[in-house]
């Protein structure tokens, strides 16, 4: 069948999807990117927060018509939303020939099989069940970086989070197999690593008794070809003293960590569930810096939490201002039914909300642009991602620079270069959030 693989969400969602990918292209499918050519329609969805949810629905909605044209034989959901509202899915979308839940989409393909003949299809294991080891992923990141999910679900119940309730208790990935995976990545011409979980920092504890990522991480750097490794998602609480030590050590590991706070306030902390004080959070950031003075850390937060008040708001701003993060990303909070922060009560209003998003991300752009005009003069390692169309110049990545939510450096250079190759870049110019550069005088790698 032609097949049309649309993933919504996160990175860790997008593993899922290039594990479906991977059974439908070995199941004899074939993968076309024109809804008007397809035959099957699969939306691997997400329902983390509300914009999520509201895209997911528009693009169910939206192959809903090709269903009801005739043009399409099959419409199957899978991933968050369909594990969250599998009856709702079912009822209200009668085009919906197929629902597969977040621990059961390893069933792709006899779903379709099912969906064609004509059978309603739907399949919800435990999100508790042992994870199951897929193989011949089929990557879509372009084949030069690739993310190695490394657990799924979270034991950690903040207070606005529905993740546990979709993707279950937190399950590590077996050791071996990660190594096996990370090993077949690298043959595929994968240079960079990036590892996802809900949370990466207590990795191995449910297996092996103890936070393990230090260990994964020493065996992941001897794996051939791999250039980089970063790591994403880091409870700030769970980061730990050998954590620290390998990513000083081992020259591989990117000098970038990825560790969501969400707030300063220890009254907001406490009502949203998560386990650390701003003063904990001060002396984490403080080790971090000391221990690995070049690394870039990136956090999120969340503003307009049900009962903050102009103060914590005021003091929110004065943490960012003060630990001058090089990168953060800011939500307003999304009331998630079944949570408890929906019952809360002072709910702030999405107006109220969104000014003091403003005011954070309009702080941090003054603090991003400033810590790159620091860069200028610097010679940075950069991995190339690609020719801007027409133009002697190229876009790129440092070490700071996560695909898809950091910024970008601009290099220019008459040179040929090819995606996934590194090069050394002389920085000369910085925006708010990217870099401008030319190709050093030694600049192969």
């Amino acid at each position: 069948m032609k097949i049309l693989f649309i993933s919504l969400g996160c990175d860790k969602n997008l593993v899922d999807s290039e594990e479906m990918l991977g059974l439908l292209a070995r199941a004899g499918h074939q993968m076309v990117e024109d809804e008007t050519e397809a035959e099957v329609v699969v939306i691997n969805t997400c329902c983390f927060i509300n914009d999520a949810k509201e895209e997911s629905v528009n693009t169910i909605l939206e192959m809903a018509e090709y269903k009801k044209k005739g043009t399409l034989k099959a419409l199957l959901v899978t991933g968050c939303l369909a594990q969250r509202y599998q009856r709702e899915i079912l009822e209200e979308i009668p085009e919906v020939d197929a629902v597969l839940g977040t621990s059961s989409y390893g069933d792709i393909v006899n779903a379709i099989n099912e969906a064609i003949s004509g059978v309603r299809y739907e399949k919800y294991r435990s999100i508790d069940e042992p994870l199951e080891n897929i193989e011949g992923r089929l990557l879509t990141t372009g084949g030069h970086y690739g993310y190695l999910k490394i657990a799924e679900g979270c034991d950690k119940h903040c207070t606005y989070c529905i993740i546990p309730r979709l993707r279950g208790k937190y399950r590590s990935v077996p050791m071996e197999r990660l190594l096996s995976q990370a090993e077949k990545l690298a043959e595929d011409g994968v240079k960079e690593l990036i590892l996802v979980a809900q949370e990466t920092t207590v990795y191995g504890r449910d297996l092996y008794g103890e936070k393990s990522l230090h260990i994964l991480l020493e065996k992941l750097c001897r794996i051939k070809g791999i250039r980089w490794i970063r790591i994403l998602y880091c409870y700030p609480e769970e980061i730990y003293p050998e954590l620290i030590a390998v990513m000083a050590r081992e020259k591989k590991i990117c000098h970038y960590l990825d560790l969501p706070i969400q707030h300063a306030s220890d009254e907001i902390l406490r009502r949203m569930g998560r386990r650390t004080t701003k003063q904990e959070l001060t002396d984490i950031i403080t080790a971090l810096r000391r221990e690995i003075p070049d690394i870039v850390l990136r956090t999120t937060l969340i503003t307009g939490f049900p009962g903050e008040t102009e103060q914590q708001h005021e003091e929110l701003l004065e943490f960012v201002d003060e630990m001058e993060f090089e990168r953060l990303g800011v939500f307003t909070y999304s009331p998630e039914e079944d949570t408890p922060a929906f019952s809360m009560p002072d709910q702030i209003p999405e107006e109220e909300k969104e000014r003091r998003r403003g005011e954070i991300m309009e702080l941090q752009q003054e603090i991003s642009l400033e810590k790159g005009e620091e860069r200028i003069g610097q010679e940075l390692l950069v991995f190339i991602e690609g020719q801007i169309s027409g133009e002697s110049a190229y876009i790129g990545r440092t070490y700071g620079d996560a695909p898809k939510v950091d910024g970008y450096i601009f290099v220019q250079t008459g040179e040929l270069l090819m995606t996934g190759d590194f090069a050394r870049v002389r920085v000369t110019g910085a925006a708010e959030y990217d870099l401008i550069g030319v190709l050093a005088d030694e600049f192969t790698e």
